[in-house]
């Protein structure tokens, strides 16, 4: 993407020279409508601290018309040049800048993305600013410590809503003028138009009174949920503002449901993008309504850390999104009357493991990053600055303790409010609220990569007397390609001892007996607490999952909990024993024929929705990729039949059913299975209490074309039915999974050789397109993707490029020959570090696939 970077030195120099006042921003949105361009005029007042000095403000933009400096009209060609618009001879002191610009509307999720709804041809608009999509919209100084106010003022077509940062005021002649903002970083201000449908409510407690909003698009307001979410807000608000001791600091909070949204959420202040897919068309699972909370709470989390207290450069990105995703996990689990207390089974089960994963590749890198360009960060959105990061603020509030970590966070907000600050400046204040040295705790676990292995070493006597027990860490070496060096670290975790209670009217449960919670630091660790004590059944590392490493159980542990796994009375336990059978599966310890028993063995009872599906993902997964290719029909036929027997053995109606429904239509391979999916389709079949509603159609029909069995008619037919945007994406991936030559050639011809696609579209082209059981007839696309890869990268915006970078990149060709041909393109393509690492990502999934496979044979 020529042009368009900003490097650290540069945002350095521009922060030092200038101290931004505020902007007058005017669009004319009037046009949306019919799309195209629209008239953008932004006034920016800012002060210089030099005489004569020379920099530079950003714009994207088709067409500038005028640049106005101090009152001079400047020569548009001798200063506007890709991104930026050159200001030089600036005087020391006040400065003023008018910029006009024609912008263009995107359909690509960034900028001010626009959507015409196909139910009723209206168009909807949004924003989406980070990283650096302001200048998109209007001109502005891209970086996140260039705080200023920004005054909004909109021209919209009548009967519009019109949705900022500040509380949307009464149009007159269809203009929108907003109240300035407080000051706010450029990639925080937000704007959404069109004819939204809304709902308003208000958080009011102990005098204050904060106004709520709800937005989606008419077409699914009949799916809205206004009154579950706006308890999951409550709750937030509640525990946020008690633990932070600092009251919400905006003037109202509004939740807008849009569509084609890229991510999950963006944290505008006072103005939060949610994707729309939030807004539940069909029956989901309890864990979908979960993941939809932690969003919720994120981004609320958000509204302190990162809005009104601010990164200075995003090589602290990690610590923003980090705390939220801390924060909303800590709600859920302690908040009074929360609807799911066992978050951290959730946060070990998906987060943790994405973090694991991450951290594996070859581009790990420390939760504090080197970010030294926007190319950087913008691939840095990723397991380590999320998952990882949050994993260790959890081991941190284990080492200096709940309240002091809070108590040092309170201080941190009051002292840097509406301000940019460092690592260093939490770090300071949770040392004084806690008394721990935290410069070596932070260097081993902020400022290196990798991950540790915990492993218990036990001696029992003959009586099944513990007589010795130490805790060894390892640091595995880094993989090929990363920086850095293997590090051990401190770890605070506890150990848990479980027996199964089987005695006459026992539970019949694995059930905690004790815990034993100590500090680990070193190679060894002994821990005399355990010795003399009768072993357990089963003796558990990072118990409570307080730190983020990996956990090996001993022997005897893990012969007992492959037989009893799902005999775990607590959820969390069983969690971390699922995650660690499915990483020794990853790192080829475990063959992927002894996890699916094991997993077969215990699913059955394992209560947790959310690790329940988690588990069909994962097994899918690894049948797919980590298979022997000499067993892998056969053990996917074990375990289509196993999906069967749970989906009619569970019960009707419940959310068991529903997932073991989706397990089956993901891997139905049978004349019968297929012909069970026809007719629940036509309803010649059923399954009583299953509701073969719109989303669970599409997931048949997605299985049926990619079989062969649904054909062009038959998707239309169903297209038909659901005539919406997501009745669109899901035409649009079945028709690309059909398996024939000419159904693929029409997919990869739709992302590759055009970038006329919205990016949900183009999302969900590639995601039928990449069918695994389909590799013959993929094969010869892992060329035709090596011959098109950069040019793809260079000319598309960062969404759509990565979008094809990953998704289409040949991870279901398990061989030496994808390494290879990799190997061959990076040594001649030369290509940008932020590609280089999306490529080698990929290429890496490949190589653990055939170590897996090796283990499988």
């Amino acid at each position: 993407m020529p042009g368009t970077n900003l490097t650290r030195e540069e945002a350095q120099q521009r922060a030092k020279l200038l101290t931004v006042d505020s902007y007058e921003i005017d669009l004319d949105l009037s046009g949306a409508q019919e799309g195209g361009t629209y008239r953008s005029v932004t006034t920016v007042r800012f002060d210089c601290s030099e005489a004569n000095a020379e920099t530079f403000i950003d714009l994207i933009a088709p067409a500038v018309h005028e640049v106005v400096l101090n009152g001079h009209a400047l020569e548009i060609g001798a200063v506007f040049r890709d991104s930026r618009i050159a200001l030089r001879h600036l005087p020391q002191g006040a400065n003023e800048l008018k910029v006009v610009a024609d912008c263009e509307y995107t359909n690509t999720g960034e900028g001010l993305h626009r959507f015409v709804d196909p139910v009723d041809q209206q168009a909807y608009l949004y924003t989406q600013f980070e990283v650096p999509d302001a200048r998109r919209v209007f001109a502005s100084f891209e970086q996140p410590d260039l705080k200023a106010t920004f005054q909004f003022t909109v021209k919209a077509p009548s009967g519009w809503s019109v949705i900022s940062n500040s509380p949307t005021p009464e149009p007159k002649d269809d203009v929108w003028t907003f109240a300035p903002t407080p000051r706010l970083s450029t990639y925080v201000t937000a704007l959404i138009a069109g004819p939204y449908h809304s709902v308003h409510s208000v958080y009011e407690k102990d005098g204050q009174s904060v106004p709520l909003g709800i937005y989606c698009r008419p077409s699914l307001a009949e799916f809205l949920d206004a009154d579950a979410i706006f308890d999951v807000t409550r709750q937030g608000f509640d525990w946020f503002q008690e633990k932070f001791d600092y009251a919400y600091p905006f003037a109202k909070y509004d939740q807008l449901f849009v569509p084609e949204f890229n991510a999950g959420a963006m944290e505008n202040a006072g103005a939060v993008t949610i994707r729309d897919q939030y807004v539940f068309r069909s029956k989901v699972t309890d864990a979908a309504y979960e993941v939809r909370a932690a969003t919720i709470l994120h981004e609320l989390a958000h509204m302190w850390f990162g809005d009104l207290v601010t990164m200075e450069w995003w090589n602290d990105l990690w610590l923003n999104e980090s705390f939220a995703t801390f924060a909303e996990a800590a709600c859920q689990a302690y908040a009074p009357g929360s609807k799911w207390p066992h978050s951290w089974t959730t946060f070990a089960n998906s987060m943790k493991t994405w973090a694991y994963r991450q951290d594996q590749l070859p581009s790990t890198h420390p939760i504090m990053a080197d970010i030294r360009d926007l190319d950087d960060v913008l691939v840095n959105f990723d397991g380590i600055t999320y998952a990882k990061g949050a994993s260790v603020l959890k081991q941190l509030v284990a080492y200096v303790g709940m309240d002091e970590f809070f108590s040092g966070v309170q201080a941190y907000f009051k002292q840097h409010a509406f301000g940019n600050t460092r690592l260093s400046d939490l770090l300071g204040a949770l040392e004084e609220t806690s008394g721990r040295d935290l410069k070596t705790w932070s260097k081993k676990w902020l400022e290196t990569a990798g991950i540790n292995v915990l492993r218990p070493v036990v001696d029992v006597d003959s009586a099944g007397n513990i007589t010795s027990f130490a805790i060894k860490q390892e640091a595995p070496a880094l993989p090929e390609g990363a920086k850095g060096e293997p590090t051990l670290r401190p770890h605070r975790i506890a150990i848990g001892l479980y027996d199964l209670d089987d005695s006459a009217g026992g539970s019949g449960k694995l059930v905690r007996t004790d815990r034993v919670e100590l500090d680990v630091d070193g190679e060894l660790t002994a821990v005399e607490a355990l010795v003399g004590r009768a072993r357990p059944d089963v003796i558990l590392l990072n118990d409570d999952d307080l730190s983020y490493a990996k956990v090996r159980l001993d022997a005897d542990s893990l012969a007992f909990v492959t037989e009893h796994l799902g005999d775990f009375e607590a959820s969390l336990p069983r969690a971390l024993c699922w995650a660690s059978a499915w990483d020794m599966t990853r790192d080829a310890e475990l063959p992927t024929r002894d996890y699916l028993s094991l997993v077969l063995s215990g699913i059955g009872k394992e209560s947790d929705i959310g690790v329940v599906q988690s588990l069909h993902r994962q097994v899918k997964l690894a049948l797919d990729l980590y298979a022997a290719p000499a067993g892998r029909e056969a053990a996917l036929t074990r375990w289509t039949e196993a999906t069967l027997e749970h989906l009619r053995a569970a019960e009707p109606g419940g959310d068991h059913q529903l997932a073991w429904a989706r397990a089956f239509a993901a891997t139905a391979r049978t004349e019968s299975d297929l012909a069970l999916l026809e007719g629940l389709l036509d309803g010649s079949e059923s399954i009583e209490g299953l509701a073969v509603d719109t989303e669970l159609r599409w997931a048949f029909v997605a299985r049926l074309a990619a079989t062969g069995r649904l054909d062009e008619a038959g998707i239309a037919a169903e297209f038909e039915r659901d005539k919406t945007a997501a009745g669109e994406r899901h035409a649009a991936a079945a028709r690309a999974a059909r398996p024939t030559a000419a159904a693929k050639a029409e997919a990869w011809a739709s992302v590759v050789e055009s970038d006329k696609l919205p990016n949900a579209v183009q999302e969900a082209v590639i995601s039928g397109f990449v069918q695994t059981e389909q590799r013959e007839l993929l094969a010869p696309y892992t060329q035709k993707y090596f011959d098109a890869v950069k040019t793809v990268w260079e000319s598309r915006s960062h969404e759509m490029a990565q979008q094809v970078v990953v998704g289409l990149y040949p991870a279901v060709q398990v061989s030496q020959e994808t390494l290879d041909a990799t190997d061959a393109w990076i040594a001649s393509a030369e290509p940008t570090a932020a590609l280089h690492r999306l490529i080698t990502e990929s290429r890496a999934g490949v190589e653990r696939a055939l170590r897996a496979q090796a283990a499988d044979a």
